[in-house]
Parts: C-alpha cells; structure tokens; sequence
C-alpha cells in the first residue's frame, strides 16, 4: 500500500505537473467503486478549472482548484499518479513491473493540462476513492485523520499523553490513521524496530523515554523516506525494510538479529525479538 513517503511523492510531482495550470481535457473510468461522485460529476467539476495547489494529509491527496470543489484522492492498495515517459514510483518490495505505455493499465482518471502535460490516476485493484470535497480538511474522510505523521508531529509531552491513554499493541496504534495519518505496515514496523519497542506492547505501558524514542524513530524514518523520494534503494542498509519481505525463517536484520513475523493489529509484522522489549 502507498504510505505517506509514496503519496508525498505524488504530491510533488502533481505541483510540478499541474499546479498553475488549466484543465482542457478530463477522461474518467465508468467505475462506481473509485468513483464517490458519478464520473460525469467528476468531469463536469474539473474540466476547465485550474489547478491552484495540491496537498496532502496522510495518504489522502487532494488538488485545489480555481472554483468549485477539491479533488480528492486515496490511492488504496496499488494506487498512484503517473506521467507519461515515466517510471511509476514503487517501492522495491513490490511485486511486478508496470507495463510501459501511455495511458497507464488500470486507469480510472487522467487530465490533458492547457501546456500539453498529462496526469493520470490508475488503480488497479480498485480499492482507492476519487472525491469531490467543498471543505477537505473539515468534511470526511480528512476531518478524521490524526496528525500527519511529516508535518504535524506533536511534541514530546504530548505524543507521550496520545499514547499512554491508549490499551491498543503499539503496532496497532501506529496503524490508526486517527492517531497517526500516512503510517502504514512498513514504517509502524521501522520505526518500533528502530525504536527498540515489542510491537505487541500497549500504548500505556511505555514510560516517556520509550515514547519519546518512538517519537524520535517516526520523525527521522519518515523525513528520510520523503527526503529520498520514497526509493526503497536509498534507505539505510541497516534499516529493517530490506529483510522483512520474504519470511525466511533464517532471515536477520543487518546487526544479526532473529526476525520474526506474527499477525499484529490485523497485519503482518516483523520483528526482532533480541532487540525489541
């Protein structure tokens, strides 16, 4: 699934695609699952308008426009923005190469923009949502996310209070968009491992040291992956993500340490036992 390193990559590249300019075309998929709003609504509200900001709160993604309603996007499991004569973004872990061509496999909605540029929305198990949203950050499904696990980290004091209150395995917590917006199985996994914290504790039994490592963890893990555009072949080779795909039962991080993988919170998990108390 995109998680927010992915999505703030979209981001970037709709500013650099879209922002500033006006929508002369509109193609969207006869798809009553993505789709919220009919696709002929979803049209009718782009088509002419330009595109003033694109923005983000966790792993939702939305373009303001001139007038009218914002379009808000969730790339579910498999979603993303592509370009033309470009790669898509994807992490190493994933499985498959997108076929080349243009327009994308999968696709649901693509613009044609008044420079000539083009931006496409393709999903191909059909578990993202496209939205038309007057007020994103005030109306579902933004107004029930937590903090944004980039731009709104709070302070130590107060991430401590969020997670002592809560009886949730840490792994469970980290996954709760309405704690922390854009953390999904990887980075909760990161960031407990790096942190030194058995996923499967609850929330209210870490003292303010181990939140506050916690804290520390979630700050750097996801700054780094932002900072490297989400490719998966820049992240430290000490990181966990590079052994925990494949379940090898002899599998060991970097330091030599046992890995272990167990159903936490609805996910698959893995951990090192050794080193994670």
């Amino acid at each position: 699934m995109p998680e927010l390193p992915e999505v703030e990559s979209a981001r970037r590249l709709a500013v650099r695609v879209a922002v500033g300019r006006r929508i002369v075309d509109v193609w969207c998929a006869a798809d009553p699952i993505v789709f919220e709003s009919p696709p002929p609504r979803v049209r009718a509200a782009l088509l002419g308008r330009r595109v003033r900001a694109a923005r983000r709160h966790g792993k939702h993604l939305w373009l303001e426009l001139d007038q009218g309603p914002a379009l808000l996007m969730h790339f579910g499991m498999t979603g993303g923005l592509h370009v033309p004569s470009r790669p898509s973004l994807r992490l190493k872990s994933s499985r498959g190469t997108p076929p080349a061509g243009w327009p994308p496999r999968f696709a649901k909605l693509r613009f044609t923009f008044d420079d000539g540029g083009e931006l496409a929305l393709a999903d191909g198990r059909r578990l993202g949502r496209v939205r038309l949203r007057r007020d994103v950050r005030g109306e579902p499904p933004v107004s029930l996310l937590g903090f944004d696990a980039l731009h709104e980290l709070p302070p130590p004091v107060r991430f401590h209070a969020l997670v002592h209150e809560r009886m949730a395995p840490m792994k469970a917590l980290l996954l709760d968009q309405t704690f922390a917006a854009g953390v999904g199985n990887w980075i909760a996994d990161e960031v407990l491992y790096q942190a030194g914290i058995d996923p499967r504790r609850p929330g209210r039994t870490l003292s303010v040291a181990e939140s506050s490592r916690v804290r520390a963890r979630l700050r750097s893990v996801v700054r780094l992956a932002v900072r490297v555009g989400a490719d998966s072949d820049r992240f430290p080779r000490t990181w966990l993500f590079h052994h925990r795909w494949d379940h090898d039962p002899l599998a060991r991080t970097a330091s030599g340490a046992r890995l272990r993988w167990e159903t936490i919170g609805g996910r698959t998990t893995a951990w090192a036992p050794s080193v994670q108390r």
